[in-house]
């Protein structure tokens, strides 16, 4: 119920529909792959330095990383084939012998498939999040607000001065 309720307190925000949309994509990228690796730190350094919405980054990599486990077999088998391809054999030979290469664990096939799952996926759930988020803000925010104890509350002391305090709702 507090993820609905976060979930819904950044949907009504001042923040921008990117804004919400990047950091619901980024989720979902650390949600599907492996916590444990130099993309996930990336990443992390990514929604906290950036303007990125942390809320929608967290919701994200919560539902993401549900759908991770039942997904993981496949995205192990993709990591596995794409290992074994004689043609990219040389590729793989001086990526593991390079420090960084080492340390972004491309060696190991669920990384490997995981996340050129979710850098695949993820132009698709950046449009597709935004589009929602903008529907969102465009019809159903709008309805909502237009309910009469909506605008009781609205119109309240208790809320002027909580608004006055710097709170979102």
């Amino acid at each position: 119920m507090g993820l609905l309720v976060k979930l819904l307190k950044a949907l009504n925000s001042d923040s921008s529909p990117w804004q919400l949309a990047i950091g619901f994509s980024l989720g979902m990228v650390m949600g599907l792959t492996p916590l444990v690796g130099l993309h996930t730190v990336l990443l992390l350094f990514i929604v906290l330095f950036f303007r990125v919405n942390l809320t929608a980054s967290l919701i994200s990599w919560a539902v993401f990383s549900m759908l991770f486990i039942p997904l993981s077999t496949m995205l192990s088998d993709l990591g596995e084939g794409l290992l074994l391809n004689a043609g990219l054999q040389s590729v793989w030979g001086v990526l593991y012998n390079s420090y960084l290469g080492q340390l972004s664990q491309f060696y190991h096939t669920l990384t490997l498939g995981s996340l050129l799952t979710s850098v695949f996926l993820f132009p698709f759930i950046l449009l597709g999040s935004k589009k929602l988020i903008e529907q969102y803000r465009q019809r159903f925010m709008q309805w909502v607000n237009q309910w009469r104890i909506v605008q009781l509350i609205k119109g309240s002391n208790f809320y002027q001065l909580y608004q006055s305090i710097g709170a979102k709702i």
